[in-house]
């Protein structure tokens, strides 16, 4: 029986993000589809709203506590990797504008465009390091991106939808104090944690994974939260595969031209990372913001993509140190 116990925490601690995945949406479509469970899921609603920032805050501050701030510089992956989000955010605006894309098709591409214009996930880091990338280049990177969208949003968002009152400078600081929130604070508290509450520090830094962990249980959240937009979603069944299937390509995509950028620089898996992991938490607000709502069904199914890319990377890496 031991040994059962054994093989059940072995099999959470290798598969926790599909599992994650795979619970968060069975808790949603439990609670949505079983009346017994109204009023359950009616009180619990409100507390899952409020923990979900709380967990991608400790997410953040945790893996911060790892980072030297001596090594936070800009390298040269970081600037291709910039320039290749750059590149296919124009690519699809410059579609829209050009081809005058109206109807179904306009949210089709406001679904992919959120998807490339977002920028790269806080808990990227954590999976880099998980599978043993340079964490400081990938924190560093993270910040960068964040930036780049900053002014990217205000730019082509009023382009492709006329409709959009986006004053530049009014929506680049909107979107620098959500950053401002989500990564300059964790990494404020890190910061003076690991330079002036020593003991502290060194029991955060020597629970082993403990980001990755905490990670996989907002995972759960974010997933019921995207089961729930798409079961009420207000179109029909073959349009929302059409979003998922397009989705699933654009994060193929970009998992692999990042791989292949950093090929170039020793720098795999942070590349592929940087590219291809999102905040899709800040995609669908932007979508629901300043876009047609639907098209936040994009980033939506991107979090499920994502993650199963990540799931199988950190397989094969722990297969290959199985190996040696």
């Amino acid at each position: 029986m031991k040994d059962e116990g054994l093989k059940v925490v072995e099999f959470l601690k290798e598969w926790t993000l599909p599992v994650s995945m795979l619970t968060g949406a069975f808790l949603y479509l439990l609670f949505a589809y079983v009346p017994a469970l109204d009023a359950a899921g009616d009180f619990f609603d409100p507390i899952i709203a409020t923990i979900f920032p709380m967990f991608m805050f400790l997410v953040l501050f945790v893996t911060f506590c790892k980072v030297d701030f001596r090594r936070l510089r800009p390298v040269g992956w970081h600037w291709w990797v910039g320039l290749f989000q750059l590149l296919f955010v124009w690519m699809i605006v410059g579609a829209i504008i050009v081809f005058h894309i109206q109807g179904d098709q306009l949210v089709l591409l406001e679904s992919v465009l959120t998807c490339i214009i977002g920028p790269c996930a806080a808990a990227a880091a954590v999976v880099t390091s998980k599978l043993g990338g340079n964490l400081e280049e990938m924190t560093t990177y993270t910040f960068l991106s964040n930036f780049l969208t900053a002014i990217l949003v205000p730019v082509c968002f009023p382009l492709i939808d006329h409709t959009v009152d986006m004053p530049f400078w009014a929506a680049f600081w909107l979107i620098l104090q959500k950053v401002f929130m989500v990564l300059v604070m964790p990494m404020a508290l890190a910061y003076v944690v690991k330079h002036y509450m020593h003991r502290f520090h060194q029991w955060v830094v020597s629970v082993k994974d403990l980001s990755f962990y905490i990670w996989g249980m907002s995972l759960t959240i974010v997933t019921g939260t995207t089961v729930k937009n798409i079961v009420h979603a207000n179109t029909t069944a073959w349009f929302l595969c059409l979003i998922a299937g397009l989705g699933l390509l654009v994060c193929l995509i970009q998992f692999a031209i990042g791989r292949y950028v950093g090929h170039f620089f020793s720098r795999t898996q942070e590349s592929g990372q940087a590219l291809g992991q999102k905040n899709t938490a800040f995609a669908i607000w932007i979508a629901y913001t300043y876009l047609n709502p639907l098209s936040s069904v994009g980033p939506g199914c991107y979090i499920l993509w994502q993650n199963f890319i990540n799931s199988i990377e950190l397989w094969q890496h722990q297969r290959h140190l199985n190996q040696k």
